[in-house]
């Protein structure tokens, strides 16, 4: 039966979320090779499920106007898949009346928030309490599947969980020096300002005031990266930065292309945000800045790079939690041009 099992993992939230799954999908693949596992996600995410080294396949969430007419369409389309698992990483109410109108068997999920009563199969998770990474508990749900069906896990397979070919990323990486004039062995710092969460960030004098304090053993040139809607507040950081060589990238052709110009940076500086875990399941170089909140702390919302990948930074202990002011811009630069840039 495992080996043709059909397994659902629903993470179908924002990129970030999105990205901190794939250490679970890595471990489930690992122990379930001939298994067929799809994913569903969000319609702008899908395009990364599709070259997901793990997945079999990806169903877009259908995302109905109302929430009940979207229930009953998700039912239906996942009824007609036939999985025998679902493992649900986040719950909701509608996502977990879905899954159980589908009829599937199996169904794991924490066992948190009344979504859980969709589910026969709960894991105990206190994700409010922040005591480990959104991507441990991730991986708890898939250690607890694994376990029922007898298979004791192994330890996570390690980053990079996701990785193009390094002759075509060096091909682009030669073709971006050119068009914008870089020579082609300076150290490219990637630095993403754009902010979509509800948490805390930096101001754009934050980030402009960290870039005077980057030096390098070699020239060094910053790359402001742009996401929808965010043109008209990095134009604002750019003309904030006119004695720092910088360029701006405002990529056109979606996340796999984004993805595949984040592999080829020497370091990718950003708040918590999705394309921070985007660079960290790439196993780029990341340094971060997060709110002390619990909620949105370093600890919850680590990125899933090796350990000696990544810098976090985080407001003084005598600070609010969301005082991101109190963060010493020159000493966080100095930081992240020692470790990545010498």
């Amino acid at each position: 039966m495992a080996k043709g099992m059909r397994i659902l993992v629903i993470r179908n939230d924002r990129l970030g979320d999105f990205m901190l799954a794939w250490p679970a999908l890595a471990l489930l693949r690992q122990h379930m090779p001939e298994a067929r596992i799809t994913m569903l996600v969000q319609s702008y995410t899908e395009p990364l499920a599709k070259v997901c080294p793990y997945l079999s396949g990806s169903i877009n969430d259908p995302k109905e106007d109302g929430e009940w007419r979207n229930t009953y369409s998700l039912g239906r389309l996942l009824k007609a898949e036939k999985f025998d698992v679902v493992i649900t990483l986040f719950s909701r109410f509608d996502t977990g009346l879905a899954v159980w109108l589908a009829g599937i068997r199996e169904r794991y999920a924490p066992a948190t928030k009344i979504a859980q009563l969709f589910y026969n199969r709960r894991v105990v998770q206190r994700r409010s309490r922040s005591e480990k990474s959104e991507y441990e508990y991730n991986l708890d749900l898939v250690r607890a599947f694994l376990k029922h069906l007898d298979i004791n896990p192994s330890a996570a397979p390690m980053a990079p969980y996701l990785h193009f070919d390094d002759a075509e990323v060096r091909g682009l990486r030669e073709a971006f020096c050119r068009r914008h004039a870089i020579p082609i062995d300076t150290k490219l710092v990637f630095m993403h300002a754009g902010h979509r969460g509800s948490s805390a960030h930096l101001s754009l004098g934050q980030y402009a005031l960290l870039t005077k304090h980057l030096t390098s053993a070699q020239e060094h040139h910053v790359v402001l990266t742009v996401g929808p809607g965010e043109e008209q507040l990095i134009s604002r950081l750019s003309s904030l930065m006119t004695a720092v060589p910088h360029s701006i990238h405002a990529s056109q052709d979606g996340l796999v292309s984004f993805a595949k110009h984040l592999q080829f940076s020497d370091v990718f500086i950003s708040g918590g945000t999705g394309p921070l875990h985007l660079a960290g399941a790439l196993n780029c170089r990341t340094a971060a800045f997060y709110p002390r909140r619990r909620s949105t702390s370093s600890l919850r919302w680590q990125t899933v790079n090796a350990a000696d990948r990544r810098l976090a930074f985080t407001p003084t202990e005598d600070a609010g939690d969301d005082a991101m002011s109190s963060i010493d811009m020159t000493k966080a630069g100095e930081a992240i041009s020692r470790r990545f840039l010498y």
